[in-house]
């Protein structure tokens, strides 16, 4: 019988059915707080320091203050894993606003809430690694940056939510989502990577994405094996006209696509430097 998790809130730690926060917080009445999904390989959280700078980034960018600071969120999320005794899986630290009123104010809420879950996470089925995935435009488009800015990893992930509805409705498990401007921003839950005559092209942050840990470790790998980057604007016809292309997540980790909007991407099949990179990121995720 599996071990019941434990689950961290605020410096202590309960079973997953006894870990709970107030009906009157504000990150479950209106998406107000941030939160980080975070791979762990062989007992460790892989990026760990990134993910935890981009959670403080958020924070500060909503204005929300953390209790604790970067390397007390560091120490929780690795005492938790090692509580867990989790080798391989997934930890997720939330911060909240905190419980409140009903209204929006936010100076009314008190007792920022930070969570940490580690648990067991599965994006795609395992064949479509080997074989590659369909993706679709959809019609719900990235928030504007000058609205919630995409940057901000919130609670509120309603905009993805819809997206994926779309996604699924035309018989795909992921969606191309495009920016104000009509160009790729990137898909509900991961980042796009595109290949055209041997040269990596991604869309750049101020295309509304959010700045993916994984994203930014593909792109090192891909300089470290000498293979051209580009973080240019791209749009549909440059996926339906390129080589190779791929999403990155900490989630779906790297994933190939092979058809979009009911078009082949290159030879319908995985590429070479899709494969590359996919096996270049396991080396150094479980080194």
């Amino acid at each position: 019988m599996a071990a019941v998790p434990k689950i961290y809130i605020n410096g202590k730690y309960y079973d997953q059915p006894d870990a709970k926060i107030s009906v009157y917080d504000h990150g479950l009445l209106y998406g107000d707080g941030v939160f980080e999904g975070i791979r762990i390989y062989s007992g460790k959280a892989f990026k760990l320091k990134e993910h935890v700078a981009r959670l403080f980034e958020s924070a500060r960018s909503i204005k929300l203050e953390v209790p604790i600071s970067e390397p007390e969120m560091v120490k929780a999320i690795n005492d938790t894993i090692a509580l867990n005794n989790k080798r391989d899986g997934y930890i997720r630290p939330i911060v909240t606003r905190g419980a409140g009123s009903l209204g929006l104010d936010p100076r009314k809420c008190s007792d920022p809430q930070v969570i940490v879950i580690v648990d067991d996470i599965t994006m795609y089925p395992p064949e479509l690694y080997e074989s590659g995935m369909e993706i679709a435009t959809v019609s719900t488009i990235r928030n504007h940056p000058n609205a919630v800015n995409p940057r901000i990893k919130s609670l509120n992930y309603l905009n993805n939510i819809l997206a994926k509805i779309e996604g699924i409705q035309a018989g795909c498990l992921e969606s191309l989502m495009l920016n104000h401007k009509g160009e790729i921003a990137e898909c509900s839950g991961d980042n796009i990577f595109l290949v055209k005559h041997g040269v990596l092209r991604t869309p750049p942050i101020d295309a509304g994405i959010l700045e993916g840990i994984t994203r930014n470790t593909v792109i090192e790998l891909a300089k470290l094996a000498s293979v051209p980057v580009e973080e240019i604007a791209l749009t549909r016809h440059d996926v339906f006209v390129a080589d190779e292309c791929f999403l990155t997540g900490t989630a779906a980790e790297i994933i190939p696509v092979t058809k979009c909007d009911a078009r082949a991407i290159g030879t319908g099949k995985p590429g070479p430097i899709t494969q590359q990179l996919r096996a270049a990121f396991f080396r150094m995720a479980r080194a």
